[in-house]
């Protein structure tokens, strides 16, 4: 036990911590970014209102939620430890083994971290917390007839100062009434400096990325020529350009949309 608490205590220990956290949040990013496309499905909130209603009451997402929270904690965390600690020595990178120029992107990982950091406390400030612990997102509900699939929609005040959610039937008729994060996000994504907070942490993001991925496999020992190639691929045109893109793409298109109303 003392010889692994040893590992981890060292700097190669901090690194392999900072690798695998970063791999686990950047598997999140995917799975967030696929049910986060849902907003731009043209039903009135419908499938991402029960998405995320879903991602809040079902126990098992639940706990991989938490481990997530502590995942992001972990990783800033060692972040902080590991800068403070190269800039008392000499500079490290944060990739093993590797003799290639510093590029921005590795130079500025610390710059790049801070800035996710805040954009995560504010996001989840607005959405996350706003809407499981607090009644200010409002109420909506769809009834859909089973039978055509033609839904309507409306707002709804429930009764109980805890109503969460419910599906009942009248006949052919679905009726399900859920909070409305749908509304929360319309409304954040008609601001202008929500959108370009929005629009800069990505752009963070694409670069935090760009080193990230690709050093966390370095740090790991995945520095075979057979697999390397595959990983940056990946870290690059997945990590680093289309994941940013998909999520910066969501603000800015509903900024658009609330022009036009």
């Amino acid at each position: 036990m003392s010889e692994l608490k040893q590992t981890f205590n060292s700097s190669l220990g901090k690194k392999l911590i900072m690798a695998l956290t970063g791999l686990f949040l950047s598997v999140f990013l995917i799975v967030h970014l696929g049910g986060n496309l849902l907003l731009f499905s043209n039903d009135n909130g419908y499938s991402f209102n029960m998405y995320a209603n879903f991602l809040t009451h079902f126990p098992p997402i639940e706990v991989i939620a938490y481990i997530l929270y502590l995942s992001i904690i972990v990783h800033a965390i060692y972040a902080l430890i590991l800068t403070i600690n190269n800039r008392k020595a000499r500079p490290v990178s944060y990739a093993v083994g590797t003799q290639s120029p510093v590029s921005f992107s590795s130079k500025n990982m610390g710059l790049l971290g801070s800035i996710l950091l805040l954009f995560i406390v504010i996001h989840m400030g607005d959405f996350w917390y706003q809407y499981k612990f607090t009644h200010n997102v409002g109420y909506k509900e769809y009834r859909t007839n089973v039978l055509t699939g033609e839904r309507t929609v409306t707002a709804f005040t429930p009764e109980k100062s805890d109503f969460e959610h419910s599906m009942t039937y009248d006949g052919n008729t679905e009726i399900t009434r859920v909070k409305d994060l749908h509304a929360r996000v319309a409304s954040s994504f008609s601001l202008l400096w929500y959108v370009v907070i929005y629009v800069i942490a990505m752009v963070a993001l694409s670069f935090h990325l760009l080193h990230g991925f690709q050093s966390a496999f370095h740090t790991i020992g995945w520095v075979h020529r057979k697999y390397k190639p595959i990983y940056e691929f990946i870290g690059t045109w997945l990590f680093a350009v289309i994941i940013p893109l998909g999520f910066a793409a969501m603000p800015v298109v509903y900024y658009f949309q609330s022009l036009n109303k």
